[in-house]
């Protein structure tokens, strides 16, 4: 080998590692910000990780992702949303709700965010226009809250009486569940309200006691997910049953934990959606040629164990519209 040939194999390969890591470190960042903490949360990655698979990109390989969690204190999301931002992410995912959206939308008008929410983004002022959004965010909205209606609408002829339970010390903020508690209030009689909570394990014990003491017949409980009982939606399904409460859910995994019934879209399959957005904001798109998605597929599930276990016969027509049955 001539000794030029050389010194120019031997420069390419000491120039070789230089330029890998140079490549790893332009990778590009999403910022994840979330309200609540990484536990139980697994399921929900997952299909954040599918999505982002789906659209040609792999955490670790030729994507980061930086996580910042709030564990249950949302006043910490502004500050979080900031580190994001000095991160200078590619792009922010702000999921749990609107919280950690809000909060990222107020750190920065430039860095392109896409939000998971539980109800009208626009109502909300995250956008302004559902089709075109303007600004720098867009998202996934999975009417959570607009079913709260839909939920309740199911069970008023299951249970005599109705106990609506908002699942946190602020009430839901969608306009339509509340007028349509005061509908059900009216015909129900002043058997039914709707209480809050911020203790979950203590509040269930005391309504229980309340039920016991002031009547016979079986309430309804109706948990409308917060960030606070979202990773621990299974231990609110269990005392639900323990305690011989009969409790309504959004989501399929609580029905699945033992809650009575649920009736929503998928939740993992919201987080893979909303990863391929990210996906295509990483590939260029702008925030403001991604239509806001909205959830069409909802499913009701009802748990037939657990009925049994509260000494609940569901109607046949209940069992009829149900689009799954867990024995």
């Amino acid at each position: 080998m001539k000794r030029r040939e050389f010194i120019t194999l031997l420069g390419g390969a000491v120039a070789w590692p230089v330029a890998a890591r140079a490549q790893r470190s332009v990778m590009p960042v999403i910022g994840l910000l979330d309200g609540r903490s990484s536990d139980a949360m697994a399921g929900r990655l997952a299909g954040f990780r599918q999505g982002l698979k789906e659209i040609g990109f792999a955490e670790g390989e030729n994507v980061r992702i930086v996580y910042r969690w709030a564990e249950n204190q949302l006043d910490r999301l502004p500050e979080l949303a900031a580190d994001l931002v000095r991160q200078q992410p590619a792009v922010i995912f702000a999921a749990g709700g609107q919280a950690p959206a809000l909060a990222a939308k107020a750190a920065t008008t430039t860095i392109p965010v896409v939000f998971l929410v539980g109800e009208d983004p626009a109502r909300l002022g995250l956008v302004s226009n559902l089709a075109r959004p303007t600004g720098n965010l867009t998202g996934f909205n999975l009417f959570i809250n607009e079913l709260e209606a839909k939920r309740l609408d199911y069970c008023i002829s299951w249970c005599p009486a109705l106990f609506a339970l908002p699942s946190s010390s602020t009430p839901p903020t969608c306009h339509k569940p509340m007028l349509h508690y005061g509908k059900l209030r009216r015909r129900l009689g002043p058997s039914a309200c709707k209480p809050t909570f911020s203790r979950p394990t203590q509040r269930v014990r005391s309504s229980r006691s309340q039920q016991r003491s002031d009547r016979s017949d079986p309430m309804l409980y109706s948990w409308v997910p917060r960030p606070f009982l979202n990773v621990r939606r299974v231990q609110l399904a269990q005392l639900a049953a323990f305690h011989r409460l009969p409790a309504t859910y959004a989501l399929r995994e609580a029905a699945e934990a033992g809650g009575l019934l649920s009736y929503g879209t998928s939740i993992v399959d919201a987080y893979r959606q909303s990863a391929i957005y990210v996906g295509r904001i990483l590939k260029g798109a702008k925030p403001a040629d991604l239509p806001v998605m909205q959830a069409s597929k909802f499913k009701l599930v009802i748990n037939l164990s657990t009925a049994r276990l509260l000494a609940l016969t569901v109607p046949p027509t209940l069992l009829a519209l149900a689009d799954e049955v867990i024995e």
